[in-house]
This record gives C-alpha cells, structure tokens and sequence, in this order.
C-alpha cells in the first residue's frame, strides 16, 4: 500500500488534473472506463481482476472511474465499490462518474445482449436508483451523474429539478447525459446543455468520427460544462487492432457496426501512421493526443482491458502536442473522408428528430457564443 501511494504522488505531478466546466469538480485527463466488469464482452472480469486494474490505473495517476448501474445490472459498480474498501482507497483520491435510467430492476434483459431495456426517467425511479448505486459504490456522493442514454422525447422538467436537488443534498456533484449507444443524438446534447443546465455530456468521440462531438465541445466552452469522449478507439481500429480481414466473433459487440467501418478504418489508419511516428507515439496515443486537445474536453472515458492500455494511454498525456500543421492536416483529411471516397465517410448519426432518424454526419457550428 506504501508504494501505492508513492507512485500515485510521482505520476499525479505529471497527469494534472482538468476542471470539469464550472461545477468544482477536478478529473484525471484518462477516465478508466468500467462497464468491462459489469460484461464479459472482454472476457469475465472478477474482484481480483477489478482490484488489480483499478489499484494500477490509481498509481498512473488515473482518478477518475467511469461507471453505471446498468453494467452488469449493478455488478459493476459493486466490484468497484468493494475495490474501494479492500485498498483503503480515500474517497477523495477519486472521482466517480455514474449513470441511471435503465430499470433492470424489473427489465433485467439477457446477459451480453445489445438490446436496449426498460428506461425510466422519473424523479421517483432516479431516487431510487441512486440510492441503489451509492450503497453499491459505498459512498455516500457520487461525483457526475448522467441520465443514461436519455432520448428526448424524455426530456422532462420534473427530472432536472430532482437532479438538482439531489446535486444541493450532496449526493452528487454535477449532472448531465450520456448519449447513445449509438453515435449522434446531437439534439439532446445541444438541448441538456443549452436549455437545461446539463454540466456533463458523454458521447462517442473520437478522431474517425469527430461530429457531433467538435460541435459540444464547442457548445461546453459556452456554458462552462465538460464533455468526456467514449469509444476513443473507434471500437478497435485506432488501437491498431481491426484489420479489413479481421474476423470477429458472432457475440463481438463490434459486429453492429457498418462494414465500411472495417474496410477503411484500417486504411485510415496507415495514413495517419506516418504522424504518429514523426511524434513517437502509436496510434491509440495518437488518437488520445487528439482529443486531449481538443479545447472543451475534459476527459477520455476509456475502454482499457489491460495494464498495458493503461500504461499507453497514460503515456499519451505526457506525449509532445501535435503541431498545428498536423492538426491542421488531420482536419483537412478528415473533412475530405481521407481521399478514401464516399464509402469512407464516417456513419451517419442517429437523430431523434430526423425522418428516418439518422442524419448525414457532419459538422454543424453550434449556435452559441463563447463566453
């Protein structure tokens, strides 16, 4: 435990923390993301595996952990509240990000199925999930809480006001949503920001597949709230591991995607290649660099499934920043689909409100001023 600490004192001098917008809360630049415990999509993870992995992301300066109720119907977070207890973690050494909205409590679902469940959104069911989540977390705050996957036709005042009430009582600190799971969903983000005091947005946001998250990055500056980027690795391609002749396994969750996002990806990959080593860096730390620059973003919430991911992405922070010639060229390639042809360009979004509910992806100037 003594050399746990150290390390954690050395590396946090390097990963200084960011603000999260306005609301006091201070996160790692790397979130560890931990709905690999709460499914077996990267094999089963038990206590010990959590213990080990959450212990060594801590001492990589990693404090901010990435968590929702519906991982594994709560197992998650159980596995990380217990690894709390078992290490004699300070509750002030971390912060906790948490998700409701999924009633598995009477839709539990079938395990490793991508079929979405029951949702709830009222004030009533958010007591009591969060009451759930913080005795299984054993904690009595969690730190920024999201209304998970919240679509928004359900959008209601009466959940705001219970969310800020919760927030006065103490038992969270800011609030916000998590968009998906799929990619897009750019009205909810624009509306829980803008119109409803949303302090926290989560979506899928990575170099292959910038929109809408440029466009709430840019949105958060505005309205002083932080934007935490999930899937950074485009499911796999800029970890440098999907090939065009990759197989994937038939419960792979990766299979939903569109086949274009595995014919090209890899060929983006090497065009971008040639950056990534001019700054010795691999792809995936590439891919983090990006996003760390990305003015409004406070944090990547990660998928990492092994000490070596951890050590990598964490490396990424300390890596030299990209110049703005390179960014300049990563924009510029990105907007012309990498010369690759229109079957290159990235997915389209879901949308709420669109006929047929996607829309063409791309990036819309959000209608804000900074201030």
């Amino acid at each position: 435990m003594v050399r746990c600490s150290i390390a954690v004192v050395a590396y946090n001098e390097v990963m200084q923390r960011r603000k999260f917008g306005d609301t006091g809360v201070e996160v790692s630049p790397i979130a560890l993301g931990c709905w690999i415990y709460g499914v077996d999509w990267w094999g089963h993870r038990d206590q010990a595996d959590c213990d080990r992995m959450c212990s060594y992301a801590l001492e990589r300066g990693i404090t901010f952990f990435d968590n929702a109720d519906a991982y594994g119907n709560g197992r998650a977070e159980t596995l990380f509240g217990q690894w709390l207890v078992n290490k004699n973690i300070a509750r002030d050494r971390v912060q906790i990000g948490g998700k409701f909205g999924y009633d598995f409590y009477n839709d539990p679902g079938v395990a490793g199925s991508h079929k979405e469940r029951r949702q709830d959104f009222s004030p009533t069911f958010l007591r009591k999930a969060l009451e759930h989540s913080l005795r299984r977390l054993q904690t009595d705050y969690i730190d920024i809480y999201l209304a998970h996957n919240i679509k928004l036709r359900q959008f209601n005042d009466e959940l705001f006001a219970e969310l800020e009430k919760v927030k006065d009582e103490g038992k969270i600190k800011a609030w916000g949503v998590s968009l998906g799971p799929a990619i897009g969903w750019r009205e909810e983000g624009m509306t829980a920001l803008m119109d409803k005091g949303a302090k926290g947005l989560q979506t899928v946001f990575n170099l292959f597949e910038q929109a809408p998250g440029i466009e709430f990055c840019q949105v958060a500056r505005a309205t002083h709230a932080g934007v935490m980027a999930r899937v950074q690795d485009n499911s796999g391609v800029l970890k440098d591991v999907i090939k065009a002749d990759t197989r994937l396994s038939p419960d792979d969750h990766r299979r939903f995607r569109d086949r274009n996002w595995q014919v090209y990806g890899p060929q983006k990959v090497e065009l971008i290649r040639p950056i990534a080593e001019s700054l010795g860096m691999s792809i995936h730390q590439l891919a983090c660099k990006w996003l760390l620059m990305q003015p409004g973003l406070s944090t990547i919430t990660a998928t990492l499934t092994s000490e070596q991911e951890i050590n990598e992405v964490c490396q990424a922070v300390e890596k030299p920043n990209l110049t703005a010639t390179q960014l300049d060229q990563l924009a510029t390639d990105y907007a012309r689909d990498w010369g690759l042809g229109e079957g290159a360009h990235p997915c389209d979004l879901k949308s709420s409100i669109a006929p047929g509910g996607t829309i063409r992806s791309q990036y819309v100037p959000p209608p804000v001023l900074m201030t």
